[in-house]
């Protein structure tokens, strides 16, 4: 791998003119959760290629990559030649760095898969990526000399991101179990092992990520017993007596509203766990801080779960998936798999016709 300096400049300032955080001048040690993203085979797809068509097929899998980082505001350090050097926790840091990583890695994955129903047809390839992921101490600041300077992060955590991305099987995630400690629960995953890693000493316990988890939320999601309920009792028999109504064939509808962190989602799960035993659809809808841009993502989410897809399923696989569920509505395919199918990202080929519908 080479690096490609105008590229990394570019796309790693221009990711972080996206963000309010100022841009650091010194070097400062950080905990960071570093990626590094790789594609399978360059060497035969170089051969495979003419160079004009080469860089083409490299330049739009970098941009569905960048794209797909900067969604999650991840930073790009470097482009070394088709590989990426990620890094997760500077120039800004968020509370969940760690989740935003492994989100990130999947959704590449997925954009990969997306990507070569396009390449396919036109330069007759099929890119597959190979990504690692770790979370430890650096050291981040500004490197190099004359007319040449990088912003890089120093230590053994990039060096170990590196390792696991070599590790990984083509179009999958592999994290330390530094970082799996931060993400467990909200994302399912199978132990690797124990693998000799080059360059470290101690051994480290790696995992392949196999998706989202099935926790609706991130109560679901965690694993420590929540903290009994205190001081909510009026708000929690008025939401009890509004179920009561409902038994009676009275519809309710409550808005609970309050500032963040006063308890609305705890009083929730509480309100479900008094209807554990009684008959009812519960149907769960979420915003979440990674797709701010994509007004559907609740909807999109809630369809995906009714579809119960296996861990890594194929297009072909969703496709038929959502055939399934739209014929169990009764509603036409021809008219609403294209429509679900364009919301989920699910590539319909020649399935279906193109929707003549205005917007």
């Amino acid at each position: 791998m080479h690096p490609s300096s105008t590229q990394a400049d570019y796309t790693s300032r221009d990711a972080v003119s996206s963000s309010t955080a100022p841009w650091p001048t010194d070097a400062e040690r950080r905990q960071l959760t570093v990626m590094f993203c790789d594609l399978v085979n360059s060497t035969r797809l170089a051969g495979q290629l003419d160079p004009e068509d080469l860089r083409e097929v490299v330049r739009a899998y970098q941009q569905r990559a960048a794209g797909v980082i900067q969604q999650y505001e991840g930073y790009i350090a470097q482009y070394l030649g088709d590989g990426l050097l990620v890094y997760f926790g500077w120039p800004r840091a968020h509370e969940d760095d760690a989740h935003r990583a492994v989100h990130t890695g999947l959704s590449i994955v997925e954009a990969m898969d997306n990507l070569n129903t396009r390449l396919e047809p036109a330069y007759g390839v099929q890119l597959a990526v190979r990504l690692g992921i770790h979370t430890g101490p650096v050291v981040v600041g500004e490197m190099g000399g004359g007319d040449r300077h990088e912003n890089l992060a120093l230590g053994e955590t990039p060096n170990i991101a590196a390792r696991l991305e070599g590790l990984a099987a083509p179009n999958t995630v592999v994290m330390s179990d530094a970082t799996r400690r931060l993400v467990a629960g909200t994302f399912d995953y199978d132990a690797l092992g124990t693998p000799a890693l080059k360059g470290v000493n101690d051994p480290l316990a790696i995992f392949r990520v196999r998706g989202l988890s099935a926790a609706a939320s991130r109560f679901d999601a965690t694993t420590t017993m929540l903290t009994p309920m205190v001081g909510r009792k009026v708000e929690v028999d008025l939401l009890m007596r509004c179920w009561e109504q409902v038994l009676e064939g009275e519809g309710q509808v409550v808005l609970l509203n309050g500032p963040p962190g006063i308890g609305k989602s705890r009083l929730l799960q509480a309100l479900c766990a008094r209807l554990a035993d009684a008959s009812h659809v519960r149907l769960h809808y979420q915003c979440s801080p990674y797709h701010t841009n994509s007004v559907l993502y609740p909807i999109a989410t809630q369809v995906t779960r009714a579809m119960q897809l296996p861990p890594d399923a194929a297009s072909s696989v969703k496709l038929e998936r959502l055939e399934a569920l739209v014929t169990q509505t009764g509603l036409p395919l021809d008219e609403a798999v294209p429509l679900f199918a364009v919301m989920l990202s699910i590539p319909t080929d020649d399935h279906y016709p193109p929707l003549a519908q205005t917007p």
